[in-house]
C-alpha cells in the first residue's frame, strides 16, 4: 500500500507567529527547497509578500494559508481576488495587531453569501 502525504499549512506573518507554528511542527521544505512560511518584518517589501502569497496559492502541496491580518492588508488586492476553495486563506491576529472581522476578505464574502433570513 502506498503511503500518501498530507497537505501543508503555509504561514505568512511576523516572527512570533511563524516561530510559534514552526515549533508546533508545520515547517516543511518542498522538493524545490521552498519553505512553507515567510517571516515578515519591517524590512520585508510588499513585493516579497505578494510573490510569496502567489507562490503559496499556486503550490499543490499547500491547502491552508494562514496570514497575519496586518500583513494581509499589504496584499488585500490578491486576497480579494482569490475565490478558489483551496487553498483556504485565513487571516489571523498577531501579537501586536488584534483581529478585526470588518477587514477580513473571506468573512465579508461569506456574510454576503448569506442573508439574515438564511441564518434563522
Amino acid at each position: 500500500m502506498a503511503l500518501t502525504r498530507g497537505k501543508l499549512i503555509g504561514v505568512i506573518g511576523d516572527e512570533d507567529t511563524c516561530v510559534g507554528f514552526l515549533l508546533g511542527g508545520i515547517g516543511e521544505m518542498n522538493k524545490n527547497r521552498q519553505p512553507n512560511f515567510l517571516v515578515v518584518d519591517k524590512n520585508t517589501s510588499v513585493t516579497e509578500v505578494e510573490e510569496c502569497l502567489k507562490s503559496f496559492i499556486r503550490r499543490d502541496d499547500i491547502d491552508i494559508i494562514l496570514i497575519n491580518q496586518n500583513v494581509a492588508e499589504m496584499v488585500r488586492h490578491i486576497l480579494d481576488g482569490h475565490t478558489a476553495a483551496l487553498p483556504a486563506i485565513l487571516e489571523i491576529p498577531s501579537k501586536d495587531s488584534p483581529y478585526d472581522p470588518a477587514k477580513d476578505s473571506i468573512l465579508r464574502r461569506a456574510k454576503g453569501m448569506f442573508s439574515a433570513e438564511d441564518m434563522k
